[in-house]
């Protein structure tokens, strides 16, 4: 039976990734990668020539009948997203079910992951915490999300996008008030790396007067 590993690759610093991982995508015969470009930069930075073959949110039900016919030959696949981790909050999810119920191996190769990158360095109670990856595009659907996790304690972590932070953050303070803690969770491993900690009512307030740009994490405390 063949092998499907997930790994783990850099959310911004191209150093960032474990010499396990290294290996596995040097040793692999076949490369599922979330954007083959995006992928190939890497690959060229690590001096890897694995081939590739795109596996993104697209097109994975579709290649998932080819991908299972590789693991039957005994091949070793990684799959790889853009960044991070594969299958959270980003496409993998579906074959490594496939894979797993096809009876084949699955192996996880940790690394980066943005949201415990954010919660490991804001300074906020790590002891609980909720992920939610990205919210629903709908206001409403975004604001019933925020209903359901924030009353629950424990830190929340969210993806946010730059457009719609400022209103992500109205909603929240809508659901959760002004006074809870709060980080915004910017750039992280990058050159303009920022954590930007207060009060929901100061984030909203300082950001509402910014043009916010790059990847964000926001993190909402637990109420006192």
């Amino acid at each position: 039976m063949g092998t499907l590993h997930v790994v783990a690759t850099p959310i911004g610093n191209l150093e960032d990734i474990t010499l396990r991982a290294v290996r596995v995508l040097r040793e692999a015969d076949r490369i599922l990668a979330e954007d083959t470009r995006h992928t190939g930069k890497l690959l060229k930075h690590l001096q890897v020539t694995t081939p590739m073959t795109s596996l993104h949110g697209h097109n994975e039900k579709g290649r998932l009948d080819r991908v299972l016919e590789w693991l039957d030959e005994g091949q070793t696949l990684a799959l790889v997203s853009d960044a991070g981790t594969p299958a959270i909050s980003d496409p993998g999810q579906v074959v490594v079910t496939a894979a797993r119920e096809a009876g084949h191996r699955v192996s996880p190769v940790p690394g980066a992951c943005a949201f415990v990158a954010a919660a490991s360095a804001a300074g906020l109670p790590t002891d609980r915490l909720h992920f939610v990856g990205f919210l629903p595009g709908r206001p409403g659907r975004r604001r019933k999300v925020f209903e359901q996790v924030l009353p629950a304690g424990g830190t929340t972590a969210v993806y946010v996008s730059p457009h719609r932070m400022v209103k992500d953050l109205g909603i929240a303070i809508e659901v959760a008030g002004t006074d809870r803690r709060g980080c915004l969770c910017r750039e992280l491993t990058k050159v303009y790396e920022e954590f930007d900690v207060g009060t929901l009512g100061a984030l909203h307030a300082r950001w509402s007067k910014k043009t916010p740009k790059g990847e964000m994490v926001l993190l909402i405390g637990p109420a006192d």
